[in-house]
């Protein structure tokens, strides 16, 4: 017990009229706080139980910040530790300075604020005896927020100073609890980023709201699609009983409650707050918007419905970064036309197939090429050509979508991947038997199919489908409408493709290519009359390759285009050096490709070679092929017309190898027949073997062109050429293909012998 008397209750007021009020007095308003079961509990520490009946007495009846009191009565320091340990959300303690102790009260303020951590409580110190006041360096160690004499505490004094104290104290919850919620609210935005995948970030949502709010996630998430014409609600994440909800509409889900409330959050675009639920508004770019449904069970508090409002704004982001990254996902990995997985999908789907240990079956992989879509496209137009793929890709998802993984690979190729049982070609084909409805149309399709079996593959998902392409490609050489199962003889024969062609542009790089000149010889007077420029590759180690293997690589990669304006450029060169060396009547022979005689740049760079190099184009000779010749013979026509004005002559090289048409042979106008050295070797390997050289030579002696034979190698064969009258001749009875170094001095030799160069 303190050491002085306390004072009598009635020193708690001040006059007269400072009338008591009782509590039966009071009435609440209707609908008022106060009928809300929230309380401000005020702890009267003292030993004086005067002084307890005195303030509760004083004070009980009223409202503060709309809201009553409730006292929680201590007698001693002691009694008061114990109780404090295990009371929560005490307000105001009204604490007596001397009890068993004079210090007992600074004593357990101390203990209050260091020992058990109450820092928000407000603390007003009270003593009957003035002399025992606590020093001012006391109040500020302490955090004393209040310190009066007990007589001085009458009851209005008693009301403000309480009222003052709890004020304080609201003030500061309110600033812990947004700080805990701010908090609480950047801990949700990191766990939330850390999920991949909308429908895994919407219900970490409703997982961080409940957290939020101290409450059972209860609720569900919803996205608004306004694109392509929908404006429905789907649900894409729910939790608790709402789980079983998620991608259903919310028009499906049977609860107008919901859908109502939903509907008037999309419309308002704001946050809507009721008794028992709340409903969030997360504002969407690109037409997306999303709204959360939550059970609350309560209302909440004007600090949770400021923390909600952050936390929406801050997760709005979040939902459309996730959103734009499964857009992103879904463009990446999934064809947008037949909303089938994509080339890359089908990829991923490959590595982990070919990744796991086990492989179920005999898996099996095919590419569905339709035939002739590109034509279809064009009379039809794009718009038929996407409804038809569409078509297809149903086709194939409805028939076998069910036990075979169905990708749209890119362009009119289609991907069947599963086991071989049922990868079947005949039976992919006979899909394309019935024919196609589109647009009132019915349009008869047919398809080519390369197929791989992945059972003891050894490279990855890219090579497979690599080998299932190159399987596709020879499906396409033998056959439309029909198959090919690719093999490893395949695969090696490609691969060596590639790395050639790679080696074979190193080598244009490092001038590893050379020009070589085999000459050309008149039978009659066995004098030079030009040479043929061939191109030449040899390796580092000295070795060639032959002409045979990398030209058709050239050709296939495009590299022809810039060898062949090269080789056109080098040969001219070498024309005008000879022409300035004396051999005034030397023609120079060029092969062009037909990859690099339709490139619409062939005629400016013919002109640019023949203009940079001064080379006369009269002593120039362009060889193309019969078979060149003979395709789009129109177009060649008109080609040659312009070869010719620039001065240029034209040989067809190989001739007789193909089903050349006299009459478009006479229209092209060319200056040179060239026979194919397999007529020549036949000359002298049969009673008749020289029958289509004779033929050959006798049509260039009718329509006025000159005739050369190649791959001349003895005298026999030029004896019987030469009785048949053909006048030029090239092989290796006359000279092997030399550099052009050694070209001039084979020239100059050959006059010097009285041989003659030209």
């Amino acid at each position: 017990m303190s050491q002085s008397s306390p004072p009598p209750a009635d020193t708690l007021t001040d006059d007269d009229s400072d009338d008591l009020v009782f509590l039966d007095e009071i009435q609440p308003a209707p609908g008022s706080a106060a009928l809300v079961h929230k309380v401000w509990r005020v702890m009267i520490i003292d030993d004086d139980e005067d002084v307890h009946s005195a303030t509760t007495f004083a004070l009980g009846n009223l409202e503060m910040q709309n809201r009553p009191l409730e006292f929680v009565h201590a007698f001693s320091a002691a009694q008061a530790r114990e109780m404090l340990a295990v009371e929560q959300d005490i307000a105001v303690i009204l604490l007596d300075v001397v009890m068993e102790q004079e210090d007992a009260g600074l004593q357990l303020v101390k203990f209050i604020r260091q020992d058990i951590g109450l820092n928000d409580v407000r603390i007003i110190l009270r003593t009957g005896q003035p002399g025992y006041a606590p020093e001012i360096d006391a109040i500020r160690d302490y955090d004393i927020n209040d310190y009066k004499t007990k007589s001085e505490l009458t009851r209005i004094k008693l009301f403000t100073t309480v009222t003052a104290a709890i004020r304080s104290y609201e003030q500061i919850r309110a600033i812990s609890a947004s700080r805990r919620g701010l908090d609480l609210i950047v801990h949700a935005s990191t766990e939330l980023m850390a999920l991949h995948g909308l429908q895994d970030f919407a219900a970490g949502v409703i997982i961080q709201i409940a957290g939020l709010l101290g409450l059972k996630p209860e609720g569900l998430i919803c996205v608004r699609d306004d694109q392509h014409d929908r404006h429905q609600l789907v649900v894409i994440a729910g939790g608790g009983n709402y789980r079983a909800m998620v991608n259903q509409p919310v028009q499906q889900l049977g609860n107008a409650h919901i859908e109502q409330a939903l509907q008037h959050t999309m419309q308002t675009r704001e946050n809507t707050y009721h008794s028992d639920y709340t409903t969030l508004y997360f504002d969407g770019k690109s037409g997306r918007d999303f709204a959360a449904y939550l059970d609350t069970g309560s209302p909440l508090s004007e600090i949770d419905q400021r923390l909600l409002e952050v936390f929406c704004s801050n997760i709005s982001v979040g939902l459309d970064n996730v959103m734009l990254v499964s857009h992103l996902h879904d463009f990446a990995f999934y064809d947008q036309l037949c909303k089938l997985p994509n080339r890359t999908r089908l990829v991923e789907i490959l590595d982990e197939l070919l990744g796991g240990q086990d492989m179920p079956g005999d898996p099996t992989l095919a590419l569905v090429d339709i035939d002739h879509f590109a034509e279809t496209n064009d009379a039809l137009g794009h718009q038929f050509g996407d409804q038809l793929l569409i078509a297809v890709a149903n086709r194939l998802q409805s028939q076998l979508g069910d036990v075979l993984a169905v990708a749209r690979v890119g362009g009119d190729i289609f991907s069947v991947l599963g086991d071989g049982s049922r990868v079947n070609p005949e039976q992919i084909l006979a899909l394309f038997n019935q024919a196609f409805h589109i647009d009132g149309q019915d349009v008869q399709l047919s398809a080519t199919v390369g197929l791989v079996r992945l059972s003891e593959y050894e490279g990855g998902g890219a090579d497979a489908l690599k080998d299932a392409d190159i399987a596709l490609k020879r499906a396409k050489m033998q056959q439309r409408a029909g198959h090919f199962y690719f093999s490893r003889s395949m695969g090696v024969e490609i691969r060596e493709r590639v790395r050639m062609m790679h080696a074979l542009r190193s080598a244009f790089e490092k001038t590893q290519l050379y020009v070589y000149y085999q000459p050309q010889i008149d039978f009659q007077t066995r004098r030079v009359a030009g040479a043929e420029a061939l191109l030449r590759w040899q390796t580092e180690d000295g070795k060639f390759i032959s002409p045979d293997r990398f030209i058709p690589i050239a050709e296939y990669s495009g590299m022809i285009i810039d060898l062949g304006e090269w080789v056109m450029r080098t040969a001219c060169t070498e024309l005008v050096r000879l022409h300035a060396a004396g051999f005034s009547d030397f023609t120079m022979a060029i092969n062009v490709s037909q990859a690099q005689f339709r490139h619409p740049d062939f005629l400016d760079s013919l002109r640019r070679a023949l203009a940079d190099t001064n080379a006369p184009p009269h002593f120039v000779e362009l060889e193309i092929t019969e078979s060149m010749a003979m395709e789009k013979p129109d177009m060649l026509i008109r080609m040659l017309e312009h070869i010719k004005q620039i001065g240029v002559s034209i040989a067809i090289d190989d001739f007789g190898t193909g089903f050349s048409s006299l009459s478009y042979l006479q229209r092209l106008k060319v200056d040179k027949l060239k026979i194919d050295r397999a007529f020549v070797t036949e000359i002298t390997s049969s009673a008749r073997g020289s029958s289509i050289a004779e033929m050959i030579i006798q049509l260039g002696r009718n329509l006025g062109l000159k005739v050369i034979a190649e791959g001349v190698e003895d005298e026999r064969q030029a004896k019987i050429l030469t009785d048949l009258g053909c006048p030029l001749a090239q092989g290796f009875l006359f000279a092997r293909p030399m550099p052009a170094h050694e070209l001039q001095g084979w020239l100059s030799a050959r006059l010097a012998s009285g041989t003659g160069a030209n």
